[in-house]
């Protein structure tokens, strides 16, 4: 709850990241968590509880046992949870004064009921003391420092072991499947027919990691902020963090590490101008995590704008100049995938009931204008495209540039369907993760290659 709380208090807060560094030098844990508690509202309802905890709780308490919350969670967090679960007969929990962890909560347990006179369940370091305390130790979901420690005691009555393999969540986590929106990067020295320069391949691979890397940094950093949004939706509280199937603890870890990773491998081989486009990649997803996906239409053109990065980088990355077609072509195709994402979401909306978007403007009536908006920008996209083909410096690449007229009606007929399809209430959430799955969507991108190849 301190970690929920601390990126709640920094999504609404940005501008006073510093305050609860203040309030930990000024008064501990007690009075950070305290201010945390007072300034963010968390809905304890979606919190991800282990359902076979509180099933064996249920168990017990109906056996009649005496069930206390004890907590080093703030106390109003602590309040909330035990009234939403309606399982405990007391609490205790942190207050402006102390903070009920490790040897505190050991002492404050014995005053209640006496040494060895409770069983404790637990998962952590500082669990150990007051395991030490109980007659009985229950060790849930532990680190296998923690089972070691624990089972030295001498007295685990159980371990119960109901979350994933940690690692097994990473590559979901680090949203893997999105590296396939970094393909863009080889797309300038494709369009520049530099595919066999070995030394610009090597480079693109290399850009390709540490973009996908630095990427996964802000995926990561955004679930830590959208924890609470992404529970309220049907998909995305399916993700890794939101579930609890991660601890909070490994993705705050993750995040820098592929952050530092990035970076450095950038400044090892890459010039410094992508670097440059790497900053501003970073920046500007930050910004739209944290700020500027409130606002309508500004979010959707943001997108585009990420999507058009990726191909700046691989741009710069092998040291060619983008062509203004290219540049062109992907902001308006991309602007209209972007908006495939917001109908996808307003659809689900409409059937699910719901009348406003979290933390957004749009609202389901929205839905016209977005349909309208996103087909126009796919269709100005092949508009571009056919005006490529007339260019006197497409001549320069191409000895046979009329064969490129044959992508145009491909790419009306597949921006069409995927406007249909996305009409329908059966578009994935992401557009990219859905092409690329989609049997009809790969076909179309082989054809279009090889019509590409053709007019070479």
């Amino acid at each position: 709850m301190l970690i929920e709380s601390s990126f709640a208090y920094l999504k609404a807060a940005p501008h006073r990241f510093a305050s609860p560094l203040i309030w930990l030098a000024k008064g501990g844990k007690s009075t950070l968590k305290t201010e945390l508690a007072a300034a963010t509202d968390i809905d304890v309802t979606v919190l991800p509880y282990d359902p076979q905890v509180v099933a064996w709780l249920k168990e017990e308490r109906a056996a009649g046992r005496s069930l206390v919350l004890a907590t080093a969670s703030h106390k109003r967090y602590a309040e909330a949870i035990a009234n939403h679960l309606g399982l405990f007969d007391k609490i205790f929990a942190t207050d402006a004064g102390t903070n009920l962890s490790a040897h505190r909560k050991r002492d404050t347990l014995i005053a209640e009921f006496g040494e060895s006179n409770f069983d404790y369940v637990g998962n952590s370091h500082d669990d150990i003391p007051v395991w030490q305390a109980a007659a009985n130790a229950y060790v849930v979901n532990p680190s296998s420092s923690v089972e070691r420690a624990a089972r030295k005691l001498g007295n685990v009555a159980n371990v119960i072991k109901s979350s994933p393999s940690i690692i097994s969540t990473w590559p979901k986590s680090l949203r893997i499947h999105q590296w396939l929106k970094n393909l863009l990067i080889f797309l300038p020295m494709l369009a520049a027919h530099q595919l066999l320069d070995t030394p610009k391949l090597i480079e693109s691979l290399l850009a390709f990691l540490t973009f996908g890397l630095c990427a996964s940094s802000v995926y990561l950093l955004n679930d830590l902020l959208d924890l609470e949004d992404d529970r309220h939706h049907p998909t995305k509280c399916r993700r890794p963090l939101a579930s609890g199937s991660m601890p909070l603890m490994v993705g705050i870890s993750l995040f820098p590490f592929c952050l530092i990773s990035a970076f450095a491998m950038a400044m090892l081989f890459l010039p410094i101008r992508y670097i440059a486009v790497l900053i501003g990649y970073y920046v500007l997803t930050l910004a739209y995590s944290m700020y500027l996906k409130r606002f309508v239409m500004v979010d959707v053109v943001v997108l585009a704008m990420l999507y058009t990065t990726r191909i700046i980088a691989g741009a710069t990355a092998v040291q060619v100049m983008p062509s203004f077609w290219l540049l062109a072509f992907s902001m308006f195709i991309f602007l209209s995938l972007a908006f495939v994402k917001r109908y996808a979401e307003l659809h689900s909306m409409k059937n699910r009931g719901v009348k406003q978007s979290r933390r957004r403007g749009y609202i389901p009536d929205d839905l016209p204008l977005v349909s309208s908006l996103g087909s126009a920008s796919g269709y100005l996209s092949i508009l571009v495209l056919a005006l490529y083909i007339q260019d006197s410096n497409t001549a320069r690449l191409y000895h046979h540039p009329q064969w490129i007229w044959l992508v145009c009606p491909l790419l009306l007929y597949w921006i069409s369907r995927i406007w249909i399809i996305t009409h329908r209430g059966v578009m994935h959430d992401d557009p990219i993760v859905f092409a690329a799955r989609d049997k009809t969507s790969i076909i179309v991108v082989l054809i279009c290659a090889i019509i590409f190849w053709l007019a070479i």
